[in-house]
């Protein structure tokens, strides 16, 4: 199989995932018809994915362009570098910036106005990973070279700026661990 194809089969059963894991976080949506139709976040999500695979085939001006209308278009910014596993869902998109070192795992939720941003101009690794079915407030900003847990959770309007731990919770500016929400989590 050669490289084009394998990107393509890929995104195919991205978009598949993606389409599955908005039938289960996004209580306004209705069915998969639904979500083709009218969901800002999953058109903003599926343009990145054409443009991530543009990326990956070293189509570089091309991707910038879609990478450019997804912008215009929906308000969302993620760069074409940036990587994605299937089944990640923005809710609205309206505001998302996700720089081009960033990763995020399945399973995870963002909502509007959500940066994963760098903290300063440097060379390589400059933005965070986000681990698997990870709760990301509506405009939280996560910056740095960081890595958010498998199952986290970070509140609206939080300012992250180190490790968040499997499962844990983190409000605030600068955000730190909530006993508060973890004792309710284990109820």
């Amino acid at each position: 199989m050669n490289k084009f194809t394998s990107e393509m089969m890929s995104l195919i059963k991205a978009v598949r995932k993606d389409l599955d894991e908005y039938l289960l976080k996004d209580s306004a949506a209705r069915s998969k018809i639904h979500i083709y139709l009218t969901s800002a976040g999953f058109h903003a999500l599926f343009l990145y994915r054409i443009s991530h695979l543009l990326w990956n085939l070293r189509f570089f001006w091309p991707a910038e362009l879609i990478h450019y209308f997804n912008r215009v278009l929906f308000s969302v910014d993620i760069h074409p570098a940036a990587y994605f596993e299937a089944g990640v869902v923005i809710d609205h998109g309206i505001g998302v910036v996700i720089g081009s070192t960033a990763t995020i795992g399945s399973g995870t939720l963002i909502y509007h106005g959500v940066t994963l941003g760098s903290r300063r101009i440097v060379e390589g690794k400059r933005h965070p990973d986000i681990g698997r079915n990870v709760i990301i407030g509506a405009g939280a900003k996560i910056l740095g070279p960081i890595i958010i847990g498998d199952n986290a959770q970070i509140g609206a309007n939080s300012v992250v700026l180190e490790h968040v731990s499997e499962a844990q919770t983190y409000v605030g500016i600068p955000a730190k661990a909530s006993k508060t929400f973890q004792k309710e989590a284990n109820l």
